[in-house]
């Protein structure tokens, strides 16, 4: 009886912390979360409290220090559940009002009510799994220090008997699960590169890459890098838009499939841009793709448009998986790609006569835009800089922006500071565009494209115990003001926020509109004879046709 009674017993301090978690959880964030997501957090919040807080009760009893028990015990329960349910209540209450309040703002469809039912059913079936499993460890850890107990003092048994109960779970987690997931991912992600459509031939162009005359296989290049080669607007479509003679666009991408190593890759991109005249061209730009090897549209395509086709741009590709993916399993990959390939572009760029060089420019979004950033070196170009870039949706771990936001006016918020009177470093957003300043930009233009809302740029590994910083400031339109800090459930939620930030809207959370593209390359590319009213045509033709790109039709 006492057996059974202790495999099902849940202590009553560590459930309260839990659901008290729970309820902080319910809270808004950056991104807004439907029934099932919302209750797959609240579950893990009060696992999360239930296991911290069994923690600091097995501490404090092994410092043996007095514990409560009987009707004492069973008084102050009571005493702290009362305003722990109330609280839980309270938010379960007002949780699809909070959730409903950010997509109001982001021009979502609003939840119904049954979303509030369904969070509670999700949230104790993942809490229930997620203690099984404690369950699980528990009495793998009991049987080892038990078996150790035979043979070493009971103490040591029980602190080796943790050591290497962690040690199992660690290693089957990391090298069983996440292993076996990461790897039917990375295949699941390699197949659908390498789907042709059968109608789609290699290009007939011997200019284009991909084609017989090219360097570079067009069965290797991935679904990706074909999509960026054969789409965009031809020289007609940008000749008709601005009325002057214009030139084919020039874009060349390296599949990752290439060539195993990422110097290679990059030879072949530099030997495969002289072959067609990149650096004959007025604007070069080096991008950085996606995780996945995705460019977006969005923002290829307009800047084409403003110089009259006259652009090359060159991407390696260095991954197969989601930025996400990516960013935690291959980091180092797209870092090196980019390192390599921006050198070997930047040294041949800078052998050319300085009358007959190409401005040179990096860019890059999301994950391709912490890569670019990585191979931007200043030391190297602080004689012979490049004229700019366009980052956008820096990831947080990016070391040049994080440089960047350190160095802000500490008048400005920090998600659109103000750095030196935007001299050089400028931000944006959808509500705030480049020159908003209204003060001259330098020679070297550089620009950092984000949301208040995207939790990738935005997530801090230290709100596990502190408000993020941008959390103690006027919230931006389009994040919620009941967004409030809690310890550990903060944490969560924006790692949840990260993991679903693509979820909304264009122009919120991580993805980013043509028009703030365009406003983007307008200030940093500065393209000749271009006005306001061309601003204007160019954002009535981008951002609706397929991926937010322009139309070429």
């Amino acid at each position: 009886m006492q057996n059974r009674r202790s495999l099902f017993f849940i202590p009553v301090l560590p459930l309260l912390v839990g659901l008290l978690l729970a309820a902080a959880s319910l809270t808004p964030s950056l991104i807004p979360r439907d029934g099932i997501l919302q209750g797959v957090l609240a579950g893990i919040s009060t696992a999360a409290g239930y296991v911290v807080m069994q923690f600091l009760l097995s501490l404090w009893r092994s410092l043996e220090l007095p514990v409560f028990r009987g009707r004492v015990a069973a008084v102050l329960h009571a005493l702290v559940a009362i305003p722990v349910l109330a609280t839980l209540v309270f938010c379960v209450l007002k949780s699809r009002e909070w959730q409903n309040g950010i997509r109001e703002r982001m021009g979502m469809p609003l939840l119904e009510v049954s979303n509030t039912t369904k969070t509670m059913l999700v949230a104790l079936a993942v809490f229930l799994a997620l203690f099984v499993i404690g369950l699980l460890v528990q009495a793998l850890f009991d049987l080892l220090r038990r078996r150790l107990a035979r043979h070493i003092p009971a103490r040591s048994a029980n602190v080796l008997g943790l050591l290497l109960a962690a040690m199992v779970v660690v290693t089957v987690t990391r090298d069983g699960v996440v292993s076996w997931l990461f790897g039917i991912a990375d295949r699941s992600y390699a197949a659908a590169q390498q789907l042709v459509d059968p109608e789609i031939p290699p290009p007939g162009e011997s200019w284009k890459p991909g084609s017989a005359s090219s360097l570079i296989s067009w069965e290797l290049m991935g679904k990706p890098g074909r999509d960026f080669i054969t789409k965009g607007p031809g020289r007609d479509v940008i000749e008709r838009f601005t009325g002057r003679p214009a030139m084919p666009p020039l874009r060349i991408y390296v599949g990752r499939a290439q060539d195993e190593s990422p110097r290679e890759r990059a030879r072949i991109a530099l030997e495969e841009m002289k072959r067609v005249g990149a650096f004959t061209r007025k604007i070069l730009i080096v991008a950085s793709p996606t995780g996945t090897g995705w460019m977006d549209p969005a923002s290829y395509d307009a800047l084409e448009y403003m110089h009259d086709g006259d652009v090359a741009t060159v991407a390696v590709q260095y991954s197969y998986l989601q930025s996400p993916l990516a960013l935690i399993f291959e980091t180092r990959a797209g870092l090196d790609q980019a390192t390599e390939t921006m050198q070997a572009i930047y040294d041949y760029w800078l052998s050319l006569p300085v009358n007959q060089r190409p401005r040179l420019y990096m860019h890059g979004i999301s994950l391709g835009s912490w890569s670019s950033m990585y191979s931007f070196n200043p030391l190297q170009m602080i004689n012979e800089p490049i004229n700019g870039a366009l980052w956008a949706g820096p990831p947080f771990p990016s070391e040049l922006w994080r440089q960047a936001n350190a160095a802000r006016d500490m008048d400005s918020p920090f998600v659109l500071p103000v750095v030196d009177d935007g001299q050089v470093i400028r931000y944006s957003s959808q509500y705030s565009k480049p020159d908003a300043l209204g003060t001259p930009w330098g020679g070297v233009r550089i620009l950092f494209m984000q949301h208040a809302s995207d939790a990738i740029v935005f997530y801090d590994p230290s709100s596990l115990w502190r408000a993020p910083v941008w959390m103690n400031e006027a919230p931006a339109p389009d994040v919620s003001p009941q967004l409030s800090f809690t310890p550990i459930v903060t944490q969560l939620q924006l790692a949840v926020d990260m993991l679903v930030s693509t979820s909304t809207p264009s122009g919120f959370g991580h993805n980013y509109h043509a028009h703030e593209y365009i406003d983007g390359w307008v200030a940093v590319s500065e393209p000749a004879g271009w006005t306001a009213s061309d601003t204007d045509r160019l954002k009535a033709i981008c951002g609706i046709g397929e991926q937010l790109g322009c139309q070429n039709d």
